[in-house]
Parts: C-alpha cells; structure tokens; sequence
C-alpha cells in the first residue's frame, strides 16, 4: 500500500492517511478482505505516531470501511461498504460548500467545476474503483 503524507500540509496527518486508504479502495488497489498493515508497521514506515495511525484505522472502522480482528488486524470491509445515506449527503455538502463558494469568488465557472469534478470521478472509476 503505497499512501503519500505532506507533513507541511495543514490538513492533519489522520485525515490525509483516511483520505489515502479510501483512495486506494476506491481505485481498486485495495479490496474487500485486504489486510492493512498494522499500526505499528504503518506508523514506522510513514515516520509517523502510531497514535496517528491508530486514529486513522478508528475513524475508517467507524464509516464502515474497514474492519478489525484479533488475528489479522485491520482489514478492507468485507461485508460491503456503507451507502450514501442522508447523513453522508449532509457531510457532503459542508464540504462542497467552501470549494463551490472559493470557486465562484476566483470566477471558476459551473461547467468548469463540473469538469474537474467529473475528471477527478472518472478517474477513480476508470482506475477499478466501484
């Protein structure tokens, strides 16, 4: 598993290792059943706190992305992954809203941001995501 981390970055590490694994699934590079190295290995491979990891691994867990045995760690969801439910599509529009306010303010135009948004959408579907 390959996740790269911009320690200057002023998105939190956590956020930026979640955002890497869900990138991976839904590319395709990881799927159902996949073992995720464990905290620790992740953590020492990264040059990171494995309280980072740890906090990454919970987070993923709660959204139903990945699941954790005794035996063989943290795991890709084989049960199959969450929908797009009512609460999501609300998460999905906090996040929207300072993107689609910044692009209009830098005068992006609709077809533009649709464009980049359907790009970006293509692109992990066309890389073996579901």
């Amino acid at each position: 598993m390959f996740i790269e981390l911009d320690l200057q970055s002023d998105v939190p590490i956590y956020t930026q290792l979640v955002n890497g694994i869900l990138e991976g699934i839904a590319r395709g590079e990881l799927k159902p059943g996949d073992e995720l190295p464990s905290v620790r290995m992740l953590a020492t491979d990264l040059g990171i706190n494995m309280h980072t990891v740890n906090k990454a691994y919970q987070l993923l867990k709660q959204e139903g992305f990945i699941q954790t045995h005794r035996k063989r760690g943290a795991v890709v969801n084989t049960e199959g992954f969450p929908g797009a439910d009512e609460a999501y599509l609300q998460r999905l529009e906090a996040m929207l809203k300072p993107l689609v306010a910044e692009s209009i303010c830098r005068r992006l135009d609709e077809e533009r941001f649709l464009e980049v948004c359907r790009a970006l959408y293509a692109q992990f579907r066309g890389q073996g995501g579901e």
